[in-house]
């Protein structure tokens, strides 16, 4: 078995796509293991975080700034998201940049979010499981996020049927937020 790890749009992401074996029964795979994830330079992950959202919804974008942040290693293991990255590192070429990749329960495919990018996700199936691996415990006082459609940063959502929390919608825009990267 095993697990591939590929460079993806921005400094830092990845796609980690391990084995997977379907047949008539079914499926089995692995779904972690540290020993790869460790060469491929990914932190010890210490915490699993698991989030049920109907089609729809919107969860984002959330950050830790330091001396807390957190690395995360999204899975989606029922439905299908569009999961959405940006770049929130001063100093890099690719500030305020996006990504997006789509995740889904077919296959074994999981995407590396590094410290110092803002991240969420939307619901594209009528229900989707999330299941995310941090590099470190959630510290409320550390919380941060930027707007999820901040004009500045151009995020192209699949559509305009959004629904967000009330903290959420509140967030400042990137220019304006809490952020020491």
């Amino acid at each position: 078995m095993g697990f591939t790890f590929k460079p993806y749009q921005l400094e830092g992401l990845l796609v980690v796509e391990g084995s997977f074996f379907p047949d008539e029964r079914g499926v089995f795979m692995e779904s972690f293991r540290e020993n790869e994830l460790r060469k491929a330079g990914i932190p010890p992950l210490v915490q699993d975080n698991l989030s049920r959202s109907q089609k729809g919804v919107l969860r984002g974008m959330h950050y830790q700034i330091k001396p807390s942040p957190v690395g995360k290693l999204v899975r989606c293991v029922r439905g299908k998201i569009l999961d959405v990255v940006v770049d929130i590192r001063k100093k890099s070429p690719t500030y305020g940049k996006w990504a997006s990749i789509e995740l889904g329960d077919e296959g074994n495919r999981m995407f590396w979010v590094p410290e110092g990018f803002a991240h969420g996700f939307y619901t594209l199936s009528e229900t989707a499981d999330v299941l995310y691996k941090v590099s470190g415990y959630w510290a409320p006082e550390v919380d941060r996020g930027i707007l999820w459609n901040d004009p500045a940063v151009g995020i192209r959502w699949p559509s305009d049927d959004i629904r967000v929390s009330p903290k959420d919608a509140k967030l400042p825009p990137l220019s304006q937020a809490d952020n020491n990267f």
